[in-house]
């Protein structure tokens, strides 16, 4: 039996995320809840539905269909979350597209043959496949089995992630990573729970020992204002990464807004209305604090 895994999308053609132009393979699941999550539809493990309510014409198909009674008749809610079995009928006969799902399983076969399509634009540039999420290594039976096949292949591989996975998955997996993109998002334990739901000791643990491993690792800020901005947090992150083995690289991720409209139609609360991308002038004094360590700085990824 073929293993199979939950995609939410594929990205092709990109230039960020590894080097070159690459396809980007959204896994399904992540273990942390940040506040700023801008793809909140990565969260849950399993495919969810998405209501659009801009482009409900209300025809009333949607509640036919469910079996459930998981449709609910509001302007500003569509469905009873708790009811709902993801049987995807309403989708199907939503010709509004108000209704569409984030989330679908696919085998390692069908995410290569994707992947395959921008081979020539790999050759050209020196690109290939970043898995990201979510995070990938949730699932981490189909990701060796993708990571295999690319490998099989020559194509370059790397991986987004947040860290949070116990070291002996993370140990199986780096043997078919060219690069680890690996996000650290705040240095202080505490802070940390707070913004995400998770502390950061697991993360920091992996962080060293993908470092004493000589994997290629660059290590990724998500700058969020007013959550990990202080210098306090930037001049700790930048000590931090001084000191790995092997590793000389940042990027700091601008906060932006761009996940904003996905909590509406998942029916989840956005809690950053307040929050605003941060400016050039703080951006470029916090790559010159990070510079100040030795580090080559990118902002951006």
């Amino acid at each position: 039996m073929e293993t199979v895994g939950t995609i939410f999308n594929i990205q092709r053609y990109s230039i960020h995320d590894g080097p070159g132009i690459r396809t980007l393979v959204f896994f399904k699941g992540c273990p942390l809840r940040c506040l700023w999550c801008s793809n909140p539809e990565s969260q849950n493990t399993y495919p969810e539905i998405l209501f659009s309510k801009v482009k409900c014409i209300g025809c009333g198909k949607c509640s036919e269909v469910c079996s459930e009674d998981a449709i609910i008749k509001s302007a500003d809610k569509r469905i009873d979350r708790d009811k709902c079995n993801r049987c995807l009928k309403c989708i199907e006969t939503c010709y509004a597209e108000a209704l569409e799902v984030a989330g679908k399983k696919m085998t390692v076969e069908e995410v290569i043959k994707e992947v395959e399509k921008d081979r020539p634009f790999y050759e050209k540039s020196g690109g290939g496949i970043t898995v990201s999420g979510g995070e990938p290594l949730m699932q981490p039976k189909f990701l060796i089995e993708l990571l295999k096949e690319c490998k099989n292949r020559n194509i370059n591989t790397a991986i987004e992630t947040c860290g949070y996975v116990s070291w002996k998955t993370f140990n199986e997996v780096l043997e078919y990573i060219d690069l680890v993109l690996f996000d650290l998002k705040h240095m202080d334990s505490n802070s940390h729970e707070e913004f995400t739901g998770k502390n950061n000791n697991i993360i920091i643990e992996n962080i060293k020992k993908i470092s004493k491993s000589k994997k290629l690792m660059i290590i990724r800020f998500p700058l969020i204002p007013g959550y990990n901005d202080s210098n306090k947090n930037i001049k700790q992150t930048g000590e931090f990464v001084k000191m790995l083995e092997g590793v000389n690289e940042i990027n700091i991720i601008p906060f932006h807004r761009l996940g904003e409209s996905k909590y509406e139609k998942l029916d989840m609360e956005w809690t950053m209305h307040d929050v605003k991308p941060p400016e050039i002038d703080r951006l470029e004094e916090i790559k010159k604090i990070l510079e100040s360590y030795g580090l080559k700085v990118k902002i951006g990824g």
